[in-house]
């Protein structure tokens, strides 16, 4: 089991803060994909990955990290500050 956390405009896409989800996925990538298979709504927040950072485990990463022992998943839009 995988805790995914969705922050910002993903969060208010996709309509839920976070979820957890049982996942064979063996990369962030995989995992997009799989996620963008369940509704239209969370393709519609994949659709741009050039928008989207991840973190696993609280660690900034890419989409091809692996997810063998990941705990937490977390999108969320680059950061700018102010």
């Amino acid at each position: 089991m995988i805790k995914i956390l969705y922050f910002a405009w993903v969060r208010e896409r996709i309509g839920e803060a976070s979820e957890s989800l049982e996942t064979e996925a063996k990369t962030v990538a995989e995992l997009i994909a799989e996620l963008r298979k369940k509704e239209t709504r969370y393709d519609m927040a994949f659709s741009d990955l050039s928008a989207l950072h991840v973190a696993v485990d609280q660690n900034l990463t890419d989409f091809d990290h692996p997810l063998a022992d990941a705990k937490e998943v977390a999108f969320f839009p680059p950061m700018t500050g102010g």
